[in-house]
């Protein structure tokens, strides 16, 4: 027995992949989002210190002579939090606010020429510098756009901004990739994996006991894809349960079989000594019906055997030989034709010098089984005809019967569901396609052209058999 299967652990399990998938992608998300928005962060921090440099400066208007004390000075680039400040006006003159001392500027920006991918890149030069820089700042002020603003700076503050805001922004992104993943896990856990995890567990459970009827999902509701996958599951399940339960009918029928094979088989033979004295009466009619009561009782007899290996696994086993298939369905029409209780006429068409390559006794049962079937259909008429393909034969008999109903023509070649009849086994016709296959070709349903059911029959042509035996159909 094998071993009994687990879900596995919460781990390993679906949902712990699900929960880490979800917060990862929603951090590459919030990283995605945090490159532009901390290149923002650091222009509107420079337009911010343009503007304040900018009111700064306009303190210089109030003097007469455009300048003010150097304590004035300090202070107001204090303010600003600026080493110089100078101010460009169209027409004018400079203005300027210096520290005094000069400074040397180690990097120049321009907000002019600034880009989306430049700023992004010149956010993460700030984050990644490790040394005290000084920066020249140039652009429009944001309080009057003819004004062009200069400034000399220092970056420490705007890196430890920057660092703040970097700070903040990771604490945001961790709550909302923590809270997104609980959310879109608690979603997709119930809808998605517990659903699975049902499925998986009823696989496991029908797998250790297929036969128990209350093993069999029982499908939900839903019309999406797990809806859809537990029917189908069920469906097959239900048809798995079926098939085993005609392949324990077999089985029993094969036990059966091969315990009454013996005991028929002395009484055929039993049948047959009479039979044999019946073939020596002197009456003619008797002599007349005594070779074909012979010939029955014999394949009554190797029937039985037939019946064990149906009952067995594999493909029958075939006696193969050359035989005439003329002569083959004309013994099948003279068998049906002295039977009193049968009223069917058996026309065969089939050319004599039909020579074809199979078992004998096999190709008789399913002749004279689709005959028995077309009788039992209220067929008056059957015709057997031949038609020669390139690599096959094609032997269709037709019959004039109530033909096949619809509601069973899916399941017509399946063992216990292809019965025409109340009372019927509907092995015969699954028997029959088992030995067409066997044979190396097919049976199948067509159209009558005398209004009732047929049946085709495909044969192919074997190396062994010469063409000469085939001159008739040139």
């Amino acid at each position: 027995m094998p071993p009994k299967l687990q879900l596995p652990p919460f781990m390993t399990s679906l949902s712990a992949k699900l929960l880490i998938l979800t917060a990862m992608f929603v951090l590459l998300a919030e990283i995605l989002i945090f490159a532009p928005s901390i290149g923002r962060f650091r222009l509107v921090y420079l337009q911010e210190h343009l503007a304040d440099a900018h009111l700064a400066i306009l303190a210089l208007d109030a003097t007469d002579d455009m300048m003010v004390g150097e304590d004035l000075e300090k202070e107001l680039l204090s303010h600003v939090n600026a080493l110089s400040v100078v101010l460009k006006r169209p027409g004018q003159g400079k203005l300027m606010l210096m520290n005094g001392a000069d400074v040397e500027v180690d990097a120049t920006y321009d907000l002019r020429e600034e880009s989306f991918f430049g700023l992004i890149k010149d956010a993460f030069v700030v984050l990644a510098q490790s040394r005290h820089r000084i920066l020249r700042v140039i652009g429009p002020s944001p309080k009057n756009k003819d004004v062009l603003v200069e400034v000399v700076m220092s970056e420490a503050p705007l890196r430890m901004d920057m660092f703040d805001y970097s700070w903040r922004i990771l604490a945001l992104s961790l709550g909302i990739a923590l809270m997104t993943a609980a959310l879109v896990f608690l979603s997709l856990h119930r809808l998605l994996v517990q659903p699975l995890r049902r499925i998986t567990r009823n696989m496991i459970t029908f797998r250790e006991a297929p036969e128990d009827v209350t093993g069999v999902i029982k499908p939900s509701k839903r019309m999406d894809e797990i809806g859809v996958a537990e029917r189908e599951l069920s469906s097959m399940q239900g048809s798995l349960q079926e098939s085993l339960g005609q392949k324990t009918r077999l089985a029993a029928i094969g036990t059966a079989a091969a315990k009454i094979n013996h005991d028929l088989r002395n009484g055929l033979a039993t049948a047959r000594l009479i039979s044999d004295r019946l073939n020596r009466s002197e009456d003619p009619e008797v002599r007349e019906v005594a070779p074909v009561l012979l010939s029955a009782i014999d394949r009554a007899v190797h029937i039985c055997g037939q019946m064990l290996n149906f009952s067995k696994e594999g493909k029958p086993q075939l006696d193969i030989m050359e035989f005439d298939l003329h002569e083959l369905t004309g013994e099948v029409a003279d068998t049906i034709d002295v039977a009193e209780s049968v009223d069917l006429t058996v026309c065969n068409y089939i050319p004599p010098g039909t020579y074809v390559s199979g078992d004998r006794e096999q190709l008789y049962r399913v002749f004279e089984n689709l005959a028995r079937n077309a009788e039992q259909a209220g067929a008056s008429t059957v015709d057997i005809r031949l038609q020669k393909e390139i690599d096959c034969f094609i032997v269709s008999i037709a019959d004039d019967g109530s033909g096949i109903p619809p509601e069973i023509r899916n399941n017509l070649f399946k063992p216990f569901k292809g019965s025409t009849r109340k009372d019927g086994s509907g092995l015969g016709l699954a028997i029959t396609r088992d030995l067409m296959r066997a044979h190396g070709g097919d049976i199948w349903l067509d159209t009558s052209e005398l209004g009732g059911a047929c049946f085709c029959l495909e044969l192919p042509i074997r190396q062994g058999v010469t063409d000469e035996k085939f001159e008739l159909f040139g």
